[in-house]
């Protein structure tokens, strides 16, 4: 580790670590009050900036509004937000009265929302006006919650309303102080294998995500950064907004939906330096066929949530102008394994490679059957060692012991990604699949997510997913499910074009034994592909088929 950043690593774990860390200090009240956090793009691009000032003020009195409603340090408040300046404040006002902050993803349904309200034992919800609605009694919502409601819409049965709170409280509360082992975050997973599980995260986290912030994406004091991952799940919480208050570097915030021709807008008009999102947004601008527009002021760009498909590069190099880095993370983590844009650690991109381990954090290849480190390029189980990794935080799931002791290996020594991935000669990280997603077909060992960076780069494809189908002889064999780009022919011939692609690009033994069309692949509502969806519909049809003859 370069000296530098060994004393940095320093500093953050000192700073974050304190037994006198207060959230709303460090995330706001350390700022020059004139400095610009965030600026606010409408969904009709008008423009708001909130300084830190005005995020200071606002939350001083949204936080007094919350304790005159009985909110202590520790309780549970949830945001059901979308990106706005209210969601700002509410969060700062949260964090300053020294509650924990539970994400609720807008897209959520009713059932949905009320599994993390009562997993997490939600004191008060905060909910747009568009919103309210989810909150109303009905199958999934009690008809006496044991939250609150503050809605930024009408007072309606009770309903607290966010503004007239603001404006009737008082400034200058005092911050609570709780010191770096303080819970201020409980997220929920996006159950891409079984039920969200919910994940405490203490302030002394920060330490990694600022961390991440300056060496993972390379934020410089000149940036204009924008992330566009949605808040209300890790990637967009921990590196999106958490990035820009604990690094002070300002940020942009779109409260609209995502269209590529406003993405690229938004880019070129406010001089966006730093861009982040999930790989869907990547793939959507390419296979858009929209001309980025001329004098783009991009320096970085970087991806999380799944892997990176090495055709996008091809694309975003002569689009963009730069390389999107690829960045490997969880919610019970936060980013672990990246392709790093600061110099002091950024190295050549290898296609389909993740990256390597944040400064900090110690990550390995554990052998499939044991806890021992496999060899180079030997596929295994991705991990941390928990003794060599400084800023690792995670301590179980709440109310689940049995999950949390699944996360632990080794005596307690290993933290198990519930990811398969092999580490090469330079010390790179690639990824391979979730456990439950590798494919066995003949004695080959197969990472579907190999395979669907070789689809994904053909001509006719806009999306794909890879999947193990039972097979007698082989025992499995590959199949896949591919979106075509618009003008792309569903036909027998395209399927055989895809299998060849595969066999030339590949390997002859790896391509689809078939290839099914869809419109669209199923994902969670964090934008991951649900495998496992895909392989239980194919079960069903060849159950359905047999049965049938």
């Amino acid at each position: 580790m370069e000296p530098s950043i060994a004393e940095r690593l320093r500093e953050l774990t000192a700073l974050f670590n304190s037994p006198n860390a207060c959230t709303a200090a460090l995330l706001c009240d350390c700022r020059d009050p004139q400095m610009l956090a965030y600026r606010i793009v409408a969904e009709d691009l008008t423009v708001q900036d909130l300084s830190y000032g005005e995020l200071r003020a606002e939350s001083e009195r949204f936080a007094s509004a919350l304790a005159s409603l009985g909110v202590r340090p520790g309780d549970r408040v949830a945001t059901l937000m979308g990106k706005s300046r209210e969601y700002l404040v509410s969060l700062m006002g949260i964090w300053r009265v020294g509650a924990v902050h539970v994400p609720l993803f807008t897209a959520f349904a009713p059932s949905a929302i009320a599994y993390r309200l009562t997993g997490s034992n939600a004191k008060v919800v905060i909910c747009d006006a568009k919103q309210q609605s989810k909150l109303a009694p009905g199958d999934d919502m009690p008809a006496n919650p044991p939250w609150l409601v503050i809605s930024t819409g009408a007072k309606l049965g009770g309903i607290h309303n966010f503004h007239d709170l603001v404006a009737a409280s008082m400034v200058d509360f005092d911050a609570a102080v709780l010191g770096g082992e303080a819970p201020f975050i409980h997220i929920f997973t996006s159950g891409t294998t079984g039920n969200p599980k919910g994940v405490v995260v203490p302030i002394k986290a920060l330490a990694l995500f600022r961390l991440y912030a300056e060496l993972g994406l390379g934020l410089r004091e000149d940036d204009l950064y924008w992330c566009a991952a949605d808040p209300g799940w890790a990637y967009g919480l921990y590196h999106g907004i958490l990035g820009v208050l604990a690094t002070g570097v300002p940020g942009l915030l779109f409260e609209g939906g995502f269209t590529p021709e406003t993405t690229l807008k938004i880019i070129q008009e406010h001089g966006v330096t730093n861009f982040a999102a999930a790989p869907t947004v990547y793939r959507a601008l390419r296979t858009s066929g929209i001309a980025a527009p001329a004098g783009l002021m991009l320096r970085c760009a970087s991806s999380c949530g799944e892997p990176l498909t090495p055709e996008v590069n091809d694309w975003a190099l002569t689009a963009l102008g730069v390389a999107v880095h690829d960045h490997y993370g969880q919610a019970e983590a936060g980013c672990v394994i990246n392709n790093h844009h600061h110099p002091l650690l950024a190295g050549p991109l290898k296609p389909g490679a993740m990256g390597k381990p944040m400064p900090g954090l110690q990550a390995v290849i554990l052998l499939e059957d044991r806890d021992e480190i496999a060899g180079v390029g030997e596929v295994g189980r991705v991990a941390l060692d928990i003794q060599e990794s400084q800023l690792f935080w995670f301590g179980g799931y709440v109310g689940d012991a049995k999950k949390s002791a699944e996360k632990f290996g080794g005596s307690g020594r290993w933290y198990v990604t519930g990811d398969t991935g092999r580490m090469d000669e330079d010390g790179y990280f690639c990824f391979s699949a979730r456990d439950d997603d590798v494919i066995i077909m003949a004695g080959y060992r197969i990472g579907p997510f190999e395979v669907e960076s070789v689809i994904a780069a053909h001509p006719s494809v806009a999306e794909c997913a890879v999947i193990a189908v039972p097979d007698q002889i082989r025992g499995e064999v590959l199949e896949c499910y591919v979106v075509l780009r618009d003008g792309a022919r569903a036909s027998e011939s395209t399927v055989r074009d895809i299998q060849q692609w595969v066999k030339v690009r590949f390997a002859a033994h790896a391509y689809p034994r078939s290839v099914h069309f869809a419109q669209a692949l199923p994902k969670t509502p964090s934008g991951k592909i649900q495998r496992y969806v895909l392989r239980a519909k194919r079960l069903l049809d060849l159950q359905q088929a047999a049965d049938v003859q």
